[in-house]
């Protein structure tokens, strides 16, 4: 796209002073990343890929189901047909808005093992995460590395977003500690409306542009909260950097250190459990494929595999080795069904 295509795509936001045309060659030149591509990451990566930055990596572990569609915008009934990865099916309807950005797709789960590969190489992280233990791995990275994050969190009718510079603003540390609280409220027990979600993603959004094309002082120096439901707003603004912080004073980096691989055990929205192998799988997925045919329906492409079994339980399997199984919230039973089916 030459320079005059370039002005024309963007003109409206050109138009708008504290953006400009200097700005919008700033957004072009930028990185971001998006950790998530659920609700809040489709919201999310649709205004960063129009509005022309430069380069986009999206990042998620998981697949598209039928129950996604109500509030994640970017996929279609097709997507939860093939059982798509979020992020490859992302990729493909966001390069169709705007071609001119590079926007690289990683189906993955983000771990202290991984998480300053992933993180460390652009200008803004985007969370897009339903759940605190990757944002803390997010804060982690941003304090040590010197990188903004936008936090966002909505459930049912309610949403909360901050914009977090390390050694500028409080890091999550300094507000929530070091480890966020057990029993919170989550899409898979009280819902979560689509409104909310548009909301606080663009909260995030805005914050972020208006960083990467340095309106620093308009910046929101604050935790903003909603609740739509009952029409209530209320910002609460930051305070002082907590003097003992252990991450952003003291340079411990507890999530980052952590390098214990886990399971994950409530996915949002229905009765899954994730199962990790403690080293990754080398065992092609194909050849994995080629063993379960024989016997099960099966469908597989080069991302994952999907076992259908009997009793409403199902298994998707990435490449690396991760597998999800759908259908039961039993620990002993997910890894049973995974060391006999898988076989690793």
């Amino acid at each position: 796209m030459n320079i005059d295509q370039q002005m024309e795509r963007y003109s409206r936001q050109v138009l708008f002073s504290p953006i400009g045309s200097e700005g919008q060659e700033r957004l072009r030149k930028a990185r971001v990343a998006i950790v998530g591509m659920g609700a809040l990451g489709t919201a999310m990566a649709t205004q960063i890929v129009r509005a022309g930055i430069g380069y986009v990596r999206i990042i998620d572990r998981d697949i598209i189901e039928a129950s996604n569609l109500q509030r994640q915008t970017l996929y279609d009934e097709q997507d939860a047909i093939n059982g798509m990865p979020k992020a490859i099916a992302a990729r493909e309807k966001l390069f169709q808005a705007n071609s001119d950005v590079e926007i690289e797709a990683v189906v993955i789960d983000v771990t202290a093992k991984n998480a300053e590969e992933l993180l460390t190489d652009v200008d803004v992280i985007l969370d897009g995460t339903d759940n605190f233990q990757v944002r803390y791995l997010i804060n982690d990275v941003s304090v040590k590395h010197g990188i903004p994050w936008a936090y966002g969190g909505a459930v049912s009718a309610h949403g909360t977003t901050a914009f977090f510079r390390p050694h500028e603003t409080p890091c999550l540390v300094c507000l929530f500690g070091t480890v966020s609280n057990p029993g919170h409220d989550t899409c898979d027990t009280v819902g979560v409306i689509a409104p909310i979600v548009s909301i606080i993603a663009s909260f995030q959004v805005v914050e972020t542009i208006k960083y990467l094309t340095g309106n620093i002082d308009d910046l929101r120096q604050g935790v903003l909260y909603f609740d739509l439901w009952r029409n209530e707003i209320k910002q609460v603004v930051f305070g002082e950097t907590q003097k003992e912080c252990s991450c952003c004073v003291k340079g411990d980096y507890r999530s980052l250190n952590d390098k214990r691989d886990t399971l994950t055990v409530s996915m949002c929205g229905r009765r899954t459990i994730q199962i990790k192998p403690p080293l990754p799988v080398l065992t092609p997925i194909e050849k994995i494929a080629n063993r379960l045919k024989m016997k099960y329906p099966i469908r597989y492409n080069e991302y994952l595999l999907r076992l259908e079994l009997e009793d409403d339980i199902h298994i998707t399997l990435f490449a690396d080795g991760r597998a999800l199984i759908h259908g039961t919230d039993d620990i002993a039973i997910a890894r049973s069904l995974y060391a006999r089916y898988i076989g690793v």
